[in-house]
């Protein structure tokens, strides 16, 4: 129990020079091996996440907990710090579930370079849980980096036409935010008068008035880009589509489910819980930038003639809605804004890599993902496109996918906060519009010329259909999300309200 949340990091990462090793001598036998590594370390997110549901710890505590003292100078000293609680348990199990998913997805898709490729899986995974476990903002920082390195090399090398410039977009744009996000937390750091890196000592000086607010202003601004750009938000946003275009479609699965993630979780872990002051008073400004993030993206969407550009353009929407619900609640002190930016971090992730898996499909047996080229999938990819129409249901947020109730409890947050956040409620009828014209131009048309069938395969039709069945479980269950993340949507609530009270 004591190693559980390292061995969720570490399993992926040793196992990362052993599949390739392995997979340099037998393709087949490094892929498995891949499989084997992430369904262990998929059952460890799974034990913990019960762990934390029967546990569930009090306001601003962490049900599990691993800390070590990595060094100790005069001057600064370091921790190996990771903790679990109801905002990084249920990220913890989507990306392992989706890092399953993802290989499955592979093998039909990628076709060179599988030892490397699946090398960097595993790299990935244990480097996401890392930035999804980490309370110390240097070991943090370690790990958000870290995650960048095989997502440079997916899109670089494994992508489309453009994917070189895709890739350096892409690495200009996050590693530029993430270093002005270090210099933000050293900035902090070196004004407080007691100075630590670890988050849970860090914020027990704030509910103790030991942290002078006026220092947590220009973190809370780096912290914001950093965060912003990956999350993304406008006007950080531009390098999302390039590299989902250009990205092979299991890893735009990862980049939109679990990658994008990181910027929500870094809203809450950080910017939110350390600098509550500030983003108390300015929690205006950042529920305006969601808003108009959630009616960027979907009005962009719907112009869009590529489908991946377009599933993309639709990550950028829902992010905005992450956004809004976390900055609602620090403007009204009311937990739901954060218990529905939670939710929607988990559901968005399924959904939406649901779709990402199926437009790789669509462009192997269709040749084409331009929206006006494909026609009449019904009858010439009748699973894809049934598979299609439900991502789509899921994406647009309708029952009885759990989709519709993250939104709707985001949208009722933001009301609540300013009544003219009313206006949001057009996003899902925008959404709802651009995914109704894609069903109505490519599925429900005709084919053109003869019509010849050549259809997503059984076995992969029912690794798609896994993304979707838990987002209909959770409609139901969706208290198994919503309860963990009680407490901590309440500690936000009650910092936000001892700093702006």
């Amino acid at each position: 129990m004591s190693y559980l949340l390292s061995l969720l990091i570490f399993i992926p990462l040793v196992g990362t020079p052993f599949v390739y090793l392995v997979g340099r001598r037998n393709k087949h036998a490094g892929i498995y091996l891949t499989l084997g590594l992430s369904v262990i370390t998929f059952l460890l997110a799974l034990y913990s996440f019960w762990f934390i549901y029967a546990h569930s710890p009090a306001l601003g505590q962490y049900a599990l907990v691993e800390k070590y003292t990595w060094f100790n100078f005069q001057f600064i000293g370091l921790d190996y710090m990771v903790g679990l609680d109801g905002l990084s348990a249920p990220l913890v199990v989507l990306s392992s579930l989706l890092s399953i998913l993802v290989i499955i997805g592979s093998r039909r898709l990628i076709d060179h370079h599988e030892a490397e490729y699946y090398a960097l899986l595993l790299l990935f995974e244990g480097s996401i849980m890392g930035v999804f476990l980490s309370l110390n903002l240097i070991v943090f920082y370690i790990f958000w980096e870290l995650v960048l390195i095989p997502m440079f090399f997916f899109i670089g090398v494994w992508g489309g036409p453009r994917r070189k410039y895709a890739a350096l977009k892409f690495i200009l744009f996050t590693f530029t935010g993430s270093t002005i996000m270090l210099l933000g937390f050293l900035y902090f750091y070196l004004g407080m008068p007691s100075p630590s890196f670890d988050i849970p000592t860090i914020q027990a000086m704030i509910q103790n008035h030991q942290i002078p607010v006026g220092i947590e202003y220009l973190p809370l601004l780096a912290s914001f880009i950093g965060f912003g750009v990956k999350l993304p938000v406008v006007p950080f946003h531009t390098w999302l589509p390039d590299a989902h275009v250009e990205a092979p479609a299991p890893i735009s699965v990862l980049l939109a489910g679990v990658l994008l993630k990181m910027g929500g979780y870094g809203i809450l872990r950080i910017s939110i819980s350390l600098f509550p002051q500030a983003s108390y008073e300015y929690a205006w400004v950042f529920l305006v930038i969601g808003a108009v993030t959630m009616f960027y993206g979907a009005i962009v969407a719907l112009l869009a003639t590529d489908l991946k550009r377009m599933i993309a353009m639709t990550s950028i929407n829902h992010m905005g809605f992450v956004l809004l619900g976390a900055y609602a609640t620090v403007a009204t002190g009311s937990p739901l804004g954060v218990e529905g930016a939670i939710f929607q971090m988990f559901t968005h992730g399924l959904a939406i890599g649901a779709l990402f898996m199926l437009s790789g499909y669509v462009h192997e047996q269709a040749g084409t993902r331009e929206i006006p080229l494909l026609k009449g999938l019904k009858v010439t990819m009748p699973r894809t496109a049934v598979l299609l129409v439900l991502g789509s249901a899921a994406a647009m947020g309708l029952p009885p996918f759990a989709n519709f109730l993250a939104e709707f409890m985001i949208i009722a947050a933001g009301i609540s906060a300013y009544s003219i956040l009313g206006v949001t409620i057009l996003v899902p009828v925008i959404t709802s519009g651009y995914f109704l014209w894609f069903i109505k131009r490519s599925i429900l048309s005709s084919p053109e010329g003869s019509a010849t069938q050549h259809d997503i395969p059984k076995p992969d039709a029912l690794a798609i259909a896994s993304y979707l069945v838990p987002l209909v479980i959770l409609m139901i269950f969706s208290y198994l999300i919503i309860a963990p993340s009680v407490p901590v949507a309440q500690f936000l609530a009650h910092l936000a309200g001892l700093r702006g009270g």
